[in-house]
């Protein structure tokens, strides 16, 4: 699904001489490249703070307690995601309330989630699905007028952006991972919280580093979640080539549809709000499973991206029996996804193209 050697190699003599270079200065926790690396993404992101973390699970979840979400509280977020997304609500104590999708972009839809606040809600967690942002100005403006907090779930669009303002930036705090597969990918686990509130930076900082502001002072409960100093050094290497990467990921998604022409394979779709930067490449059939099988026999890689919905989750079914979602259930019948990273070639777009097609 992702080649990261072709990435690896072009970077490989740069990020040796810097992860030996930290490996002398021996400063591995919250060190200079830490440091260095939040500063550039505050500064690419468009953000007054932002703060590394140890995954965008932890970014998520601290992000949620920052913005003062706990116990008896209601945040509405989507079902077709990855899990980490409803797993940090219900590590504050709050409870996930699911909505459904749009059928073209498969975003959180919007006009649901106005019928979905009640009392009890307090937040919102948009993702910005696949690479593609969530209409934020739209999403904003009703989170304003109804007082709920937006954490922003940047995990899969790290340069994707609204007429150049940068997911991330929109809420009151966004949560990016930089697991290897990722846009903007380390060597490991890694996250970042972004947010425009000094004291919810402030407090994001306290609660990295086992809730203490100095050493052996511990104001509150807190965690162990800082950025990996050695991933920082990984991660800046990468960052100044984050365009160039997600312009190659369009370059992959209007290939793609160039050589689909003709076929009946719906397409990642566009909304034309927000700068798509396909972190994965999804697409809907409804012979999805022959597809795959065709895929497989001629050795080209393919995943379903999600098979299971958070709602149909055994740790959530209880709570959710009951709830229907039906553009959720349609997606996961048929949607499939197929290979997409920077490098990707035509000739290999051509094979994978082709046998798709001919498997229809």
């Amino acid at each position: 699904m992702v080649d990261l050697k072709e990435q690896y190699k072009e970077l490989k003599d740069e990020i040796s001489t810097n992860l030996l270079a930290a490996l002398e200065a021996t400063q591995f926790i919250l060190g200079p490249n830490v440091q260095a690396f939040e500063k550039e993404t505050a500064e690419y992101l468009g953000v007054k703070h932002a703060i590394g973390v140890a995954s965008g699970t932890d970014a998520l979840h601290l992000a949620l307690l920052a913005a003062g979400i706990g116990p008896g509280d209601e945040v509405i977020t989507t079902p077709f995601t990855f899990i980490a997304t409803a797993e940090a609500i219900a590590y504050v104590g709050a409870t996930p309330v699911f909505v459904d999708i749009d059928k073209d972009t498969f975003n959180i839809d919007l006009k649901l989630v106005e019928k979905a606040i009640t009392d009890k809600t307090r937040a919102v967690i948009p993702v910005h699905l696949f690479g593609q942002p969530v209409d934020m100005n739209a999403l904003k403006t009703l989170c304003d007028a109804k007082n709920l907090k937006i954490v922003e779930d940047c995990a899969q669009s790290f340069g994707a952006h609204i007429n150049g303002k940068q997911t991330g930036s929109f809420g009151d705090a966004g949560a990016f991972s930089f697991f290897p597969s990722k846009n903007l990918g380390g060597f490991g686990d890694g996250g970042l919280i972004t947010t425009n509130s000094d004291k919810m930076a402030e407090d994001i900082k306290v609660l990295r580093n086992h809730g203490s502001t100095k050493q052996y002072h511990h104001t509150v409960l807190g965690y162990n979640s800082r950025l990996d100093e050695l991933q920082a050094v990984i991660l800046r290497a990468k960052l100044k080539r984050i365009d160039d990467y997600n312009t190659n990921r369009r370059r992959v998604d209007q290939t793609y549809k160039a050589m689909m022409q003709g076929t009946d394979v719906q397409m990642p779709h566009e909304d034309g709000i927000g700068y798509h930067v396909y972190h994965q490449y999804t697409c809907m059939h409804p012979q999805r499973d022959k597809i795959m099988q065709a895929l497989r026999d001629a050795g080209i890689a393919c995943a379903i991206y999600y098979p299971i919905p958070l709602h149909k989750q055994e740790v959530f079914a209880e709570s959710c029996k009951g709830l229907t979602l039906p553009v959720t259930d349609n997606v996961v019948k048929n949607c499939f996804s197929i290979p997409v990273y920077p490098e990707l070639g035509e000739d290999k777009i051509k094979i994978i193209t082709d046998t798709i097609k001919s498997a229809l």
